[in-house]
């Protein structure tokens, strides 16, 4: 492996980490990236002609926290560089032991959800500066122009560094009060390494596996009914990853997969798990969206799918979590339940300018429209769901029922 690669690992698999190690000594995180980015910059000059070092992480923390002890020196921020490192090294020692916290993001993840951040911009907060992804693809999972998650996100973090915001543990209390917010989070994490069909984005990479380890630890620290939720909604779609692509690596939607190649562990797994969530007698989003993936996961031993009871689910979902996405999957369950002209009555009660980006909107719409014969208003559906999407094999797909719809 050559430096450049080693940097492009280090920055994709410990981007996330870094930060919420060098954030949790630091209330402000634009310094911290900023650090962050200095050691990237000098890994590029120095690991070419030096080698790589033994541990790249490790070296890129000390050059960060660098970077922050001379910025704090040159601002008179700190009185002391010495006292200050000797504190961050005592403290790191201290996280590096927690047992409540295993894994440092964890808790990162729970500070960008404190009350004092506006709501709007805490599940985007915790995206970029704990989780890695950037400004760019967040607007876009957002249905937000990237300048102004660019703002949002901006505001967000001196909002941390103007108000003081403490970084220490919150109360018990306090994480139950944070908790849905930092399950937006981790799935919509979950989502972006999801969206990635092909594998081919190394930005993306690990990120499906990260969201799902942060679950499982989190399910140890908080086990709440909605945290295992989440957890089994996720296990039902990776128990999926492999049917997804043909062997020529073609895009399969869900209908056509052969139920054959789903994990049949994850999926028992994610059976057992969602069955601990229903006996709590509660019920949210996440635990709703995993029943609906259980169903769909129970073609690989009936053959069938209860569309009925998929709709639903969904029904109850858009009751008490009624977000596009929510809505768009009610539509397609209807349409595949009772007939694409419920489905297609139903998108039409989503407000246009809801969905005027979304993708999902487009490509049911384009199925729904084909099913009952309207090829013209199809076609310019599929054409929309096309330049809305981002997966090449995705794209391929749309384009090829584009072909077939007006050869035939």
């Amino acid at each position: 492996m050559d430096s450049r690669q080693a940097i492009d690992r280090a920055a994709r698999d410990s981007y996330g980490r870094l930060i919420a190690f060098l954030a949790a000594r630091s209330r402000d995180m634009a310094a911290c990236e900023d650090a962050l980015a200095e050691a990237f910059r000098k890994a590029l000059e120095r690991w070419p002609v030096d080698g790589i070092p033994d541990n790249p992480e490790a070296w890129l923390l000390t050059t960060a926290r660098r970077r922050l002890t001379d910025d704090d020196r040159r601002s008179r921020v700190r009185t002391s560089a010495q006292s200050t490192l000797l504190a961050i090294t005592a403290k790191a020692q201290e996280l590096a032991n927690s047992e409540l916290f295993p894994d440092e993001r964890l808790k990162l993840l729970f500070i960008c959800a404190h009350p004092a951040i506006a709501a709007p911009a805490r599940t985007p907060l915790m995206l970029q500066t704990v989780l890695g992804l950037d400004a760019a693809r967040i607007a876009s999972a957002f249905l937000v122009k990237p300048a102004a998650m660019g703002q949002r996100l901006g505001r967000a973090k001196a909002k941390i560094r103007d108000a003081g915001i403490s970084f220490e543990l919150p109360e018990t209390a306090e994480l139950e009060a944070r908790l849905h917010a930092v399950l937006e989070a981790i799935y919509a994490c979950y989502g972006s390494g999801w969206d990635d069909i092909s594998g081919s984005d190394p930005r993306r990479k690990g990120l499906a596996g990260d969201a799902i380890d942060l679950t499982r630890l989190l399910a140890q620290l908080l086990p709440a009914p909605e945290v295992h939720g989440l957890l089994a909604l996720m296990l039902y779609c990776e128990s999926r990853r492999e049917a997804r692509r043909s062997p020529e690596g073609d895009y399969i939607p869900l209908l056509e997969q052969d139920p054959a190649k789903w994990s049949l562990p994850m999926i028992l797994e994610a059976n057992r798990i969602l069955e601990s969530a229903e006996r709590s007698g509660e019920v949210g989003p996440f635990q709703l969206e995993a029943a609906i993936q259980c169903i769909h996961a129970r073609r690989a031993a009936t053959g069938m799918t209860d569309w009925a009871a998929i709709a639903g689910l969904y029904e109850g979902l858009v009751r008490i979590a009624p977000t596009i996405g929510a809505m768009v999957g009610r539509s397609a369950a209807y349409g595949e339940a009772y007939g694409a002209g419920s489905g297609l009555a139903l998108l039409e009660t989503i407000p246009r300018d809801m969905v005027t980006n979304y993708q999902p909107y487009w490509a049911v719409s384009a199925h729904l429209f084909r099913r009952t014969g309207r090829h013209t208003e199809a076609v310019a559906a599929y054409r929309r769901a096309i330049g809305l999407c981002e997966d090449a094999g995705m794209r391929e797909f749309l384009s090829r029922q584009v072909v077939q719809l007006l050869e035939g």
